[in-house]
């Protein structure tokens, strides 16, 4: 069984940030190519058999004006415009179906669910969206290595800017109140959490579990697990290359944002996580810029606190917003 640091020495893991040269322009760069294009967001009211939920089909522009899907859910019995959590989703998931996501809608906020690009694989998730980029050199099956010899070409540029984007949709619809807007997710969707925080400057709230892609090369050199491990395998076969696949993802290392956001925050990590190791989460943690607190689970794997970390994210939320 994998196991990271004690406890004790989490408490205060404060590792040097893996901050490249150029890191705020690089992003400011990629924004404004996206913001460049129209988002042109799409909400599709559709009739799922959900009365007391208005559910829509959403669609909107992401990186390269690549039409990104998604869910918004409202509830019909509460006045709006309403606060918005904007879910994002882990590594392999898509954005499922509608009845999947009633949770917020019966705390009495909208929400509204990004399908992740070229991923949805899983029986229990499926996706829709695809991400029409090609290769641009050699990598592992899946995500993890796909355009990592480039920051411009690596395929967290575009789903990070999709993250950013889907904040932007979500503020679109007249249901949602642009002003109290919550990001949220585990794993991947921590890693989505995090970047949108730091990315967009004025949001309610950041809800971010066991997150992945932060302090990416100790999780790499410590765990075995995947996703991770794509990133192991491909290092190993392409050991000249190594260095400079982890100078591309340091570009998307999730401590570089916490550092830059502002955003209350709710992060959760376990202390048997071996997919993403707990002292990546801890150290995201410390550098988080905003006001904080973490649910720590000491017993508990990738899973984390699962609904009993969604009870603490309810109470949470009510607390900033009502």
């Amino acid at each position: 069984m994998f196991i990271d640091l004690p406890l004790e020495q989490l408490r205060t893991y404060r590792p040097p940030l893996p901050e490249p040269d150029g890191f705020d322009a690089f992003w400011e760069r990629t924004l404004a190519e996206a913001r460049s294009r129209e988002l042109n967001a799409v909400f599709t009211e559709e009739d799922t058999g959900l009365t007391r939920v208005h559910t829509y089909d959403v669609e909107f522009s992401g990186f390269g004006g690549h039409r990104i899907r998604g869910w918004l859910l409202a509830p019909r019995d509460v006045a709006g415009p309403l606060p918005c959590v904007v879910q994002y989703l882990g590594y392999s998931g898509g954005r499922g179906l509608p009845h999947s996501w009633l949770l917020w809608p019966s705390v009495g906020y909208a929400v509204f669910v990004m399908d992740s690009r070229g991923q949805g694989w899983v029986q229990h998730s499926p996706g829709v969206t695809p991400d029409p980029v090609g290769g641009t050199g050699p990598e592992t099956p899946g995500k993890m290595t796909h355009g990592v010899l480039s920051p411009d070409d690596y395929y967290y540029r575009r789903l990070y800017t999709d993250a950013v984007r889907a904040v932007e949709a979500a503020r679109e619809h007249p249901l949602v109140d642009p002003a109290r807007i919550v990001v949220s997710g585990g794993s991947q969707g921590g890693a989505l959490a995090l970047a949108a925080a730091g990315l967009v400057p004025d949001l309610t709230a950041a809800l971010v579990d066991v997150p992945f892609m932060t302090h990416i090369r100790r999780a790499v050199e410590i765990t075995d697990a995947e996703p991770y491990g794509e990133l192991a395998r491909f290092c190993a076969g392409q050991r000249e290359l190594a260095e400079r696949v982890f100078a591309t993802l340091d570009h998307f290392d999730g401590l570089n944002f916490a550092v830059r956001a502002n955003a209350p925050a709710l992060f959760s990590t376990a202390l048997r996580d071996e997919t993403t190791p707990t002292s990546c989460g801890f150290a995201a943690y410390h550098h988080y810029a905003g006001r904080k607190d973490l649910k720590v689970w000491s017993f508990n794997g990738h899973e984390g606190g699962g609904t009993h970390q969604q009870a603490e994210q309810i109470a949470y939320l009510r607390r900033l917003l009502g």
